[in-house]
């Protein structure tokens, strides 16, 4: 596992966990990484220093951390199967049913579903905010 502090192109900073480099290189070609404060896809590498101490890591502090990581993926899964089972999947029609809800206050109906980057702006524009959360595999 190895932790970089990424940056968006609206200078947002933040951390995130990878597999390796070469993991990092491959998400970031296919625009898989987002920016968790205003959704960019366009993400770098921020200048890193390395952390060099003293000592070595011991096999207790990596279990520690591995263990942290599965418990984090198990919450972001269990996130991932309640908005499955109480969100209405609209797919690529999310920006226009967004708006439906937003401009019915009548409605309460809970959506989930996908949108571009532009239409992401626009609805941020017509004071609706959406909330993005990493969507973990479900067979990892």
């Amino acid at each position: 596992m190895i932790k970089y502090i990424l940056k968006c192109d609206k200078n947002h900073e933040f951390e995130s966990w990878f597999s390796n480099s070469a993991e990092f290189e491959k998400l970031c070609k296919k625009k898989l990484l987002e920016c968790i404060y205003c959704s960019s896809r366009s993400i770098t590498k921020s200048i890193m220093s390395p952390m060099i101490n003293g000592t070595k890591k011991s096999n207790m502090d990596l279990i520690n951390l591995n263990e942290n990581f599965k418990k984090e993926r198990d919450s972001l899964k269990q996130l991932r199967k309640y908005i499955e089972n109480n969100f209405e999947f609209v797919g690529k029609d999310f920006s226009r049913k967004v708006r439906e809800i937003y401009y019915d206050k009548n409605t309460k109906k809970t959506i989930y579903g996908t949108t571009t980057e532009e239409e992401r702006a626009e609805l941020q524009e017509e004071g609706i905010e959406l909330l993005s959360i990493p969507w973990v595999n479900k067979d990892n």
